[in-house]
């Protein structure tokens, strides 16, 4: 798929949402899950940012996103647990 017919269908989306609107409470779950990965990747990054000195490398990856966005803090340290004993 090339760039423009990607960008066409996602415009072409809003606007019929726009139009049309959204239903609220799936809309909001989206949001909220969006959201969630998004602090986990960023969560993950500054342990690998401040884990970098120590040896400390957590992947990024869809699986250990979902875990620290949605476990917070405990799941990051599950996740740098695994890492240290397990791995």
């Amino acid at each position: 798929m090339s760039s423009t017919l990607v960008i066409t269908i996602m415009v072409s989306l809003i606007i019929i949402l726009l139009l049309v609107g959204a239903p609220i409470k799936p809309m909001r779950f989206i949001g909220q899950t969006i959201i969630k990965l998004g602090i986990g990747v960023l969560f993950l990054f500054f342990i690998n940012v401040f884990g970098g000195a120590i040896g400390l490398h957590i992947p990024i990856n869809l699986f250990t996103a979902v875990v620290a966005g949605f476990l917070g803090l405990f799941g990051v340290a599950s996740l740098t647990a695994i890492h240290l004993f397990i791995m």
